[in-house]
């Protein structure tokens, strides 16, 4: 699923476990619930930053969670702070919307410490087949 590219990035401090096996392996770290906040004030990218509390949308998986559901994965030489829902849709943080954003709406984020946004523009559902 990642692919390693460029010098490592430093790593967490809690211990990790193995999810999967073979290449699809994905290391994930343990963090207890007392160290959540730091870690997610440390990896999320984004203002303003949320609290644990707070609702988010996922939009891979079309699904609400409480951010305190968060997971951070190891991969690609760096940390990824990533919904509960990753090991179904592979929804990371970038996918994590408002918990009112609703399909067709667009939404503009700001980078923590930085003037630069990123636009995220979710087109509807995903389409079935039969």
């Amino acid at each position: 699923m990642f692919q390693k590219n460029g010098s490592a990035l430093p790593r967490l401090s809690f211990p990790t476990r193995t999810i999967g096996a073979g290449t699809a392996a994905i290391e994930e770290y343990i963090i207890p619930e007392e160290h959540k906040d730091r870690v997610l004030e440390d990896l999320y990218p984004f203002e303003p930053l949320p609290k644990l509390t707070d609702m988010m949308f996922d939009l891979h998986e079309e699904k609400p969670f409480q951010v305190r559901e968060f997971r951070v994965v190891r991969g690609n030489a760096m940390d990824y702070l990533v919904s509960p829902y990753f090991y179904n849709s592979g929804g990371t943080v970038v996918d994590w919307m408002p918990p009112d954003f609703k399909p067709g709406e667009t939404l503009a984020r700001r980078i923590r410490g930085s003037s630069a946004s990123i636009l995220t523009v979710f087109a509807g559902p995903h389409e079935t087949s039969h």
